[in-house]
């Protein structure tokens, strides 16, 4: 279903997510825009390399979404967030044990956290890999279930949200903080900009 934002005036630009945490930060740059939720079949093919995998399903969102608009002078952002521990690659905890498994597999380790960006107009597409190094400091079992307890991590790719109470295991980062959340900013701001999208700061 898609949902009008700011509707002063008609949005040149569309969020192809029903993520909560990506409006709020497309807010923040000050783009105008509408809401229009995707849900794309999210396997990972055979020998598929996982930052592939994530651009490919931030480009499928964009142009699922750009299918469902009218008119065709329209910009559909499409994107896509996934944990990655060593070789392992971690979305959403699909069950209580799933969310303890994938928070201890992070503990005192070191993770990537790869965020896709992709924008499609009816001439073109172009999409931008934000990669961050996240470091967790060491988490017991018992810690692990009192944040499962809290809710906050059952759509948050890794099993954790780093701008919520999941902060608290976070020792270091390396890269895009707002990547982490689901939209790195400072590459979607040059994205928007190329495609000539009005942004608060913009020159």
């Amino acid at each position: 279903m898609c949902i009008k934002m700011h509707v002063m005036n008609t949005p040149l630009l569309v969020l192809a997510s029903g993520s909560s945490r990506r409006q709020q930060l497309l807010t923040q740059l000050g783009a105008a825009y509408s809401v229009c939720g995707q849900n794309i079949k999210e396997t990972l093919e055979k020998n598929e390399p996982l930052e592939e995998f994530v651009v490919r399903l931030a480009c499928e969102k964009a142009a699922a979404g750009f299918d469902q608009q009218s008119d065709k002078s329209t910009v559909v952002l499409g994107a896509d967030t996934l944990v990655v521990c060593g070789d392992a690659a971690l979305g959403k905890p699909s069950s209580r044990e799933d969310a303890l498994r994938m928070l201890l597999m992070l503990s005192g380790k070191s993770h990537r956290v790869l965020s896709a960006v992709s924008l499609m107009t009816a001439s073109k597409e172009k999409h931008i890999l934000s990669d961050t190094l996240v470091e967790f400091r060491d988490i017991d079992e018992h810690e692990a279930e009192r944040y499962w307890a809290t809710g906050e991590q059952a759509d948050k790719a890794g099993g954790y949200a780093i701008q919520g109470l999941g902060a608290i295991f976070v020792k270091s980062i390396t890269g895009s903080y707002s990547g982490v959340m689901g939209l790195p900013l400072f590459e979607t701001a040059a994205l928007l900009k190329e495609f000539g999208i009005p942004l608060w700061g913009a020159k």
